[in-house]
């Protein structure tokens, strides 16, 4: 079972007062034509088992942040990332999810960037991009200067 820390942050509830609509939460969904494939790659890939189900809907919580796998009849583009996981070593964790038999999308750098070993290295952020058993692209990425992620007072 994941942990799960208690929220940090400031209260949105407390802030609709400057014309925000009030949220509470912010989570992604990505849809499955299979759960179980799906509860299998995330479990077999990284380690991830859902604490929650309700109705084929399986729900993964990584360090406050939240994600849900439901059945779809669909498919996703599988053209842009879906769902980013932060690593603390991107070439560790490639190297780690290559041991599993994950295999990385090949992508060409743009200008600004550099290409090794399937990660691409931007400056601020190293990348590296794969596709989970039902086609959702998904990223691990390194930030070379620490999280951005983080309300954490510096």
């Amino acid at each position: 079972m994941l942990d799960r820390p208690a929220t940090a942050g400031v209260n949105a509830a407390a802030e609709d007062s400057a014309g925000r609509l009030a949220i509470s939460q912010l989570f992604s969904k990505l849809p499955a034509q299979d759960i179980e494939r799906a509860r299998a790659f995330y479990r077999d890939a990284f380690g991830l088992e859902p604490y929650s189900e309700h109705k084929r809907h399986l729900h993964y919580e990584i360090d406050g942040g939240y994600f849900i796998i439901f059945p779809s009849s669909g498919a996703p583009s599988g053209t842009h990332d879906q769902l980013g996981f932060v690593v603390e070593d991107v070439e560790a964790a490639a190297a780690q999810l290559r041991s599993k038999g994950i295999t990385f999308e090949d992508y060409e750098a743009p200008p600004h960037a550099t290409k090794h070993d399937g990660i691409t290295d931007f400056g601020a952020v190293r990348a590296a991009w794969l596709k989970d058993s039902e086609g959702n692209l998904i990223s691990i990425g390194q930030f070379t200067n620490g999280t951005p992620f983080s309300r954490r007072a510096a």
